[in-house]
């Protein structure tokens, strides 16, 4: 562990607000969120459809892990543009509908969002402007309390939506593990937040090209770990499950691409630290803060579903201070707005 740098930048401020962020989540949304619950009427539902670009797309991809392991539902995530470009009108009557988006404006996923309403789902938008259009296009809302987010890449959003998303299905599944642990999460995500793993950073920084390797749970977070290295340090990252990147994936995998590993423990554990072990034996340098020899600092043993949440934190620290050490802008990456709209 290490001292917290200074902020220095927006985003470097919204790093270091995430713990209190999550915080704000627990003390203003938790009652939202449990009359959301109450309110859906899963005695009709037959799957989930999770619907989000980008960072949302991200959270989404650990939302649908934990509805599919902890409700027993089939989740997909959502085309847009079957709707949009297609014109397609999908049977949904039978579906929870989850729209995650920080922002709530893409012009695509607010009128695929419409159709599902329209075609009788139970809809749910997760967002962090309730007022926003998105909200408007669901039968149900749940803000994530980050408070505003000037930063182009998002940190606090992703992190609290995700926390949310743990939080509704801990409420659907009536699991009060679950939601305890939600309540566990600023302890834990300040515990993330002292971690120093800029020495990944570091070493992706000048490289041709980087990887981050997870599963399960974690491999949400292992996705949005990659778009924030080539949103933040201009470098393309690629993000693999631990069952897929042995397979045609490590031809690819050179020496001169470091490796990240994101290992939030449970069941999947054994399988991304035999991963990270096949592609270190092979020449790669690997970063991870699991493992019999790890080469990052660790959060320690913890629960895999929070634990996928918290790893994001010490990603989202590395980079910016990597970033920021290069002279980029940290705030506005080249050619990004806060809010991409698609059609």
């Amino acid at each position: 562990m290490s001292r917290q740098e200074p902020a220095t930048s927006r985003m470097a401020a919204e790093v270091s607000e995430i713990p209190q962020a999550a915080a704000r989540l627990l003390r203003e949304g938790r009652d939202g969120i449990a009359r959301v619950a109450a309110a859906l009427d899963m005695r009709r539902v037959s799957h989930a459809v999770v619907s989000g670009r980008g960072s949302s797309g991200h959270a989404g991809t650990y939302l649908r892990y934990l509805i599919e392991t902890r409700l027993g539902l089939s989740a997909a995530p959502a085309a847009p543009s079957v709707v949009t470009r297609y014109g397609a009108n999908p049977r949904l009557g039978e579906a929870l509908y989850i729209l995650i988006s920080q922002s709530g404006r893409s012009p695509d996923l607010v009128t695929a969002a419409e159709q599902a309403t329209t075609a009788g789902a139970q809809t749910i938008a997760i967002v962090n402007d309730p007022d926003s259009p998105a909200a408007r296009a669901c039968r149900h809302v749940i803000p994530i309390a980050a408070g505003p987010e000037l930063a182009v890449a998002a940190t606090k959003t992703v992190v609290n939506t995700m926390l949310a998303g743990l939080l509704l299905v801990g409420m659907l599944a009536e699991d009060k593990a679950l939601t305890a642990l939600a309540g566990t999460a600023p302890e834990r995500l300040a515990q993330a937040l002292a971690l120093d793993w800029s020495p990944w950073a570091r070493r992706l920084s000048p490289a041709p090209a980087g990887f981050v390797i997870g599963r399960g749970l974690s491999l949400g977070p292992a996705r949005e770990a990659a778009l924030k290295a080539a949103e933040i340090l201009g470098v393309p990252v690629l993000a693999y499950s631990a069952a897929e990147v042995l397979h045609g994936p490590k031809a690819a995998i050179r020496g001169e691409h470091p490796i990240l590993g994101l290992n939030a423990g449970g069941e999947v554990s054994d399988s991304i630290e035999d991963a990270l072990a096949t592609l270190g034996r092979q020449g790669s340098p690997v970063f991870s803060g699991t493992g019999a020899q790890p080469s990052l600092p660790g959060l320690g043993p913890g629960e895999p579903a929070l634990d996928a949440i918290a790893q994001l934190v010490p990603v989202y620290r590395a980079l910016e201070a990597e970033a920021r050490r290069l002279g980029r802008n940290v705030d506005s990456p080249p050619g990004l707005l806060k809010v991409t709209e698609t059609l």
